[in-house]
Order: structure tokens, then C-alpha cells, then sequence
């Protein structure tokens, strides 16, 4: 586990630098209809979360980013569902987990704001201050998360 959390940390400080180029002037509107802006969370840690109905590793990681987003306030975290073909299924399946935060019916053009999007589930981190700080690709756990918050 230690070797793991190594390899994350390592890997969240690495690609930290590839999101710094698109990132500051995102806008995604989700399925309730509201618009989010980066700037709207300064002071709270970002989380964009790219995600998909048929991918096994982004629904293994949806209940840990949900108990973030249920109880650290100091935690804001957007779900984009990336390759659907229909959004009532997407918002029926977003009920059936019971996803807290809000969630963005994804696109191309969306994933485009941040970065090259290549695989699911990916995750690009914004801290406090509304800077890009790293992405994630592939499963995360709310320990390896945790930990990278309070170590960076």
C-alpha cells in the first residue's frame, strides 16, 4: 500500500504541469441546469472527475469520491459523464448510486477545457487557490486523495 501511494503521489506531481495550460476558464453547466466556474470554489479544492456508465474503474472510485463530497466541505467535486448515448439513463444511474455532486453530460469539447482527455476515469485537481495542482489517471482512492491533499 505504501509503494502504491508512493507511485500516486509521484505520478499527481508529475502531471501536475499538464493541466496548467487550459484549465483556468472552465465552464460546465450540469444536469440541474447550473453553470460552474473554477472561480466559484476558490478556497475549496477542485476535482474534476471524467467518468463513464460502462467504465468498471470509474464506478469503483464513485462511492469514495461521494463520501468526500458528503462530508469535507472543503472539497468540490464535478462529475462529467463522458460516452453516452442517452441522458436519462445517465441521470437514472446518477440516482440509483445516490452521486451528491453535480454531474455534467460530457463532450469532447467540454474535456477540451482542461485537457486531452485519453482514458477513463481520469481526474484533474485544482487547490484552493484555482491552480491546477495535478491529474490523476485511472482509479483513485479517497485515501490516495486525502493524502495528496494534505501533503501538497
Amino acid at each position: 500500500m505504501k509503494q502504491q501511494l508512493s507511485i500516486f503521489l509521484l505520478t499527481m506531481a508529475l502531471l501536475a504541469p499538464l493541466a496548467e495550460a487550459k484549465a483556468y476558464g472552465f465552464s460546465f453547466q450540469d444536469s440541474a441546469g447550473k453553470t460552474h466556474v473554477l472561480s466559484d470554489y476558490k478556497g475549496k479544492w477542485v476535482l474534476i472527475n471524467f467518468w463513464a456508465t460502462w467504465c468498471p474503474p470509474c464506478l469503483k472510485e464513485i462511492p469514495d469520491l461521494a463520501a468526500l463530497f458528503r462530508e469535507r466541505k472543503d472539497i468540490m467535486i464535478i462529475g462529467i459523464a463522458m460516452d453516452y448515448e442517452d441522458t436519462h439513463a445517465v441521470q437514472a444511474f446518477v440516482e440509483e448510486l445516490a452521486i451528491p455532486y453535480p454531474i455534467v453530460m460530457g463532450s469532447r469539447e467540454i474535456a477540451a477545457q482542461l485537457d486531452e482527455l485519453s482514458m477513463l476515469p481520469s481526474s484533474y485537481f485544482f487547490d484552493p487557490e484555482g491552480k491546477p495542482a495535478a491529474r490523476q489517471i485511472g482509479v483513485m482512492t479517497r485515501t490516495e486523495i486525502e493524502t495528496f491533499i494534505d501533503t501538497y
